[in-house]
């Protein structure tokens, strides 16, 4: 093991995805598992978020920062969400997982076996947080992979996944940390290991979310606040134009059936997002994969 802590950005994401449960996308968007994941310190701002507007500093950016991401994160699963279903394939890979909760909250993957993919101390740290809930899925598999420097067919190869198989994989907040060369490197083995009709869901940005400017001044309020950056240590890097990332998962034999921006999928779901950039440059991708 690298001794890589377990991902804090993956708390941060499971607590907007329960400031939503219930209060976005009624009807479209629902996540009652991602609550239960969480520690009572954690939950205890997940409420603050979705509580009246505080009054303390250190509240108010607790409250507006877990407001803004629960929007994102709304509008982004349902449309990964929706993918799935039309597929409904017998095996489902998430990588980069974190505190995913498909397995446990998705009626439609009651036949499926889902790879969960992600460093060592972020499966060991979900794994502490899930006794007692109980899978939807036929099964779940955890696939411990440091990518960078593990192979993910040997991981998965270790999980009993089937490469025949037609599958569908999950790339949901994952690229934005990734250099050029390790995207490359991910989708020659994610090719490798698919059975034609394979379909891949991946989650891009156009622009860089958070750059380095707006990495410093994001430290100073969390810092003015009383707390600590959630960005601090897992920094977004990497941005693609459409046309950029198109090129490159054709270059893997990757068909693109669908591009759509955040702020339209947001908007067709009837958030009225407070920082439509952010949406705007946030897209989600689906890319059914061929022969060779």
């Amino acid at each position: 093991m690298t001794g890589m802590p377990a991902s804090r950005t993956a708390v941060l994401v499971c607590q907007a995805r329960a400031v939503a449960d219930g209060r976005l996308a009624v009807g479209r968007f629902s996540d009652p598992v991602a609550v239960q994941m969480l520690r009572p310190d954690e939950r205890a701002e997940v409420e603050l978020a979705r509580g009246p507007a505080p009054t303390t500093w250190s509240e108010r950016v607790t409250h507006g920062f877990l407001a803004a991401t629960a929007e994102v994160l709304a509008a982004r699963t349902v449309a990964i969400d929706d993918a799935v279903r039309q597929r409904r394939h017998a095996q489902l890979v998430i990588l980069g997982a974190g505190l995913d909760g498909r397995a446990w909250r998705m009626p439609e993957l009651v036949g499926a076996t889902v790879f969960e993919v992600d460093q060592p101390a972020s499966q060991q740290d979900k794994q502490t947080r899930i006794p007692g809930l109980q899978a939807t899925a036929a099964a779940v598999r955890f696939v411990p992979v440091e990518f960078g420097r593990d192979r993910l067919r040997d991981g998965l190869d270790e999980a009993a996944f089937d490469p025949a198989v037609p599958t569908t994989w999950i790339w949901e907040g994952v690229l934005p940390y990734l250099t050029d060369a390790q995207v490359h490197a991910t989708l020659d083995e994610v090719r490798a290991s698919s059975a034609p009709g394979s379909r891949l869901i991946a989650t891009y940005s156009t622009k860089l979310a958070v750059g380095g400017a707006g990495r410093f001044v994001l430290k100073l309020l969390f810092r003015a606040a009383g707390r600590r950056s959630p960005m601090a240590d897992e920094p977004h890097i990497s941005a693609w134009s459409v046309d950029r990332l198109h090129t490159m998962l054709a270059e893997h034999t990757m068909t693109v059936t669908s591009d759509v921006d955040q702020l339209s999928i947001a908007r067709e779901l009837g958030i009225d997002p407070n920082h439509a950039e952010q949406h705007e440059r946030s897209r989600v991708v689906v890319a059914d994969i061929g022969a060779s």
